[in-house]
């Protein structure tokens, strides 16, 4: 699903974006570099789309990408539902400004209410 490297191999970016999704869906809101956070954002609204379709199939999917099984619960039963009026358009990013160490920009992705 990932279109930007981040400056990782195929293997560990995938990973990343997978741990990266799976806690914004938990805590519903994260921290995370600009550069992540617009991959996030794709992947999340799909992830998002399957969970108001709440058939079988999509809960499948959704597994099939996230890492936690209670997370995906929650996605179906709590998140998605949120969302049955809207069209897309379901995270929000917000700058914070630079890191310290290493100037990246930060933002704040979280979820809309």
């Amino acid at each position: 699903m990932a279109y930007r490297k981040l400056g990782r191999n195929m293997g560990h970016r995938n990973a990343m974006l997978r741990n990266i999704v799976t806690s914004l869906f938990k805590h519903e809101r994260i921290e995370t570099t600009a550069a992540r956070a617009k991959e996030l954002n794709a992947v999340a609204e799909k992830l998002i789309t399957l969970g108001k379709q709440g058939d079988l199939a999509a809960r499948r999917q959704a597994m099939a990408y996230m890492l936690d099984e209670d997370t995906v619960k929650k996605l179906f039963e709590t998140i998605a539902p949120q969302y049955d009026g809207r069209q897309g358009g379901y995270t929000r990013t917000m700058k914070l400004g630079s890191r310290r160490g290493d100037a990246a920009e930060m933002v704040l992705v979280e979820l809309v209410k």
